[in-house]
């Protein structure tokens, strides 16, 4: 990643918040990194370095600025959008796959060699895939440490490290202290909310126009899954060890996320999953500063700044909510998907079996949920099991829902953001009764695509009519050209216009 010092520099000496997570600053006189906005004086250039990633500072020996908090920064917005392997290889490393399955796992979902990956990574970013996963680990213990009572033994294998002593040597190498002292430092905050419960904060670029995430996000809301209530959006998880509930409620600069969990193990991914929803990382003066440029939205840009795409958290979710609606209303959509989970078996409070041999550490941080809270969207193995009548819709759109699901549940279709896009929508295309808009629904909401035009939508094309803007799809796509690499920001806009 090729980082230019003097713009760099300038960005540090103006504190400029836009660049928090595109890169971090290393101060050598003081053996510590910072964000860019980092209130502290300006360090002087020849003791000043930039790293391409928190895992890089590390790696050079500095340690975490406490007073910016850098590893608590919105993520690059390079590594949210970019469907290369390296951005996949992040989002797939911040949702935990290594925690979990170890950089083979990593390699083997991205389709390269453990080596080939390792080069590709230090290239860009200054580290491997375990030096990034370490940095995140650590992050996730620090707000263990700082947010719970857990004890510090807990705490180590809830964030991913393989034992106490490797725990202790990571934070006191990243933050300069022990993990008690780290505990003792002002300003820890624990929030009651009961056993296995967890608010963080969830930094993003400002600005953020919350009211359009909130609006669009209540209109398709389904009973159990998710809703939106007094400013906030509850919504009910599946995370790898088990399941959880998060409530989001914006503020000035940071989202507020109550997350609770049946495994603390599950907190980096539901952090991660989270940030994605609401789509944290993007880059909103850039997307704003192209729309703008269009005279027709520069209206709507002035008026609603920092639009963001609501996302997912459940690839397979999306998809199945594409299919359902397609040629049929919002409304109507939601009321058949309403009917299809009432018929969907009930999972239990959590997917950890209570009579499983685990370690006493690991089931020392599995907490149950309130069984009558939001349990999620159901998996494609559970939809494979509703009964014809459970669907209620054309019998070719039902096989279509249950070829995708098979697909799933096999693992020949990957729904996620470390999946390959145009793989993904070659698979989706392949199957029968998934067309252009229906693929191109799900890279835009699951798969993060930020240049997605859905130019043949309805709802799209009258709200292209509503600013003046041509509503013939061909007219349309060829015009939204001035509008890349963000047709995807330009369509949430075009909705908000109809």
């Amino acid at each position: 990643m090729d980082l230019d010092f003097e713009r760099c520099y300038r960005a540090v000496d103006s504190r400029d918040q836009r660049f928090d997570g595109w890169f971090y600053t290393g101060v050598t006189s003081t053996g510590i990194y910072c964000r860019p906005s980092c209130p502290a004086i300006t360090p002087k250039r020849q003791n000043v370095r930039f790293f391409p990633s928190a895992a890089a500072a590390q790696g050079a020996g500095l340690r975490a600025c406490r007073r910016c908090r850098p590893d608590a920064a919105p993520g690059s917005p390079q590594w949210d959008v970019r469907a290369d392997v390296v951005g996949r290889a992040m989002r797939l490393i911040a949702d935990g796959v290594v925690d979990r399955d170890g950089v083979p796992g990593l390699a083997a979902r991205l389709g390269y060699t453990e080596r080939h990956l390792h080069r590709m990574l230090r290239a860009e970013l200054g580290a491997g895939p375990l030096a990034l996963a370490r940095a995140q680990r650590a992050q996730t213990a620090r707000t263990l440490i700082e947010t719970t009572d857990l004890g510090m033994a807990d705490i180590a294998f809830a964030a991913g490290f393989g034992s106490v002593r490797q725990f202790n040597d990571t934070v006191r190498e990243v933050y300069g202290v022990s993990p008690s002292e780290l505990r003792g430092l002002p300003g820890r905050r624990t929030v009651p909310g009961g056993a296995g419960t967890i608010t963080v904060r969830l930094a993003y670029r400002p600005p953020l126009h919350a009211r359009s995430l909130l609006d669009f996000l209540a209109l398709r809301a389904l009973p159990g899954v998710d809703e939106v209530r007094d400013g906030t959006y509850h919504r009910g998880l599946r995370l790898p060890h088990g399941t959880g509930e998060a409530a989001l409620t914006p503020a000035d600069g940071h989202v507020l996320a109550t997350l609770r969990l049946t495994d603390m193990r599950d907190l980096a991914p539901a952090v991660a999953r989270c940030r994605r929803l609401l789509d944290l990382d993007a880059d909103p003066a850039a997307v704003d500063q192209t729309l703008a440029t269009d005279p027709a939205l520069a209206r709507t840009v002035a008026a609603e700044p920092g639009v963001r795409v609501p996302r997912a958290v459940d690839g397979f979710e999306m998809a199945v909510r594409a299919i359902i609606g397609q040629q049929v209303s919002v409304t109507s959509a939601r009321t058949t998907l309403t009917r299809l989970l009432t018929h969907v078996p009930t999972p239990p409070p959590t997917l950890v079996d209570q009579e499983e041999l685990v370690t006493e550490e690991l089931s020392r941080t599995r907490k149950p949920l309130d069984q009558h809270g939001l349990s999620g969207f159901p998996a494609a193995e559970e939809v494979l099991r509703v009964p014809d009548s459970g669907f209620r819709m054309p019998a070719a759109r039902r096989e279509t829902i249950r070829r995708l699901a098979l697909a799933v549940a096999e693992g020949s279709l990957d729904l996620e953001p470390g999946g390959d896009r145009e793989e993904t929508r070659r698979r989706l295309l392949a199957l029968p009764g998934i067309g252009a808009w229906t693929a191109d629904y799900v890279a835009l909401r699951a798969l993060g695509d930020p240049d997605v035009l859905l130019a043949t939508d309805l709802a799209v094309r009258r709200g292209a009519a509503a600013l003046g803007l041509p509503d013939d799809p061909k007219t349309l796509n060829t015009y939204a050209d001035r509008w890349r690499p963000w047709r995807s920001y330009a369509v949430i806009r075009l909705w908000r216009a109809a």
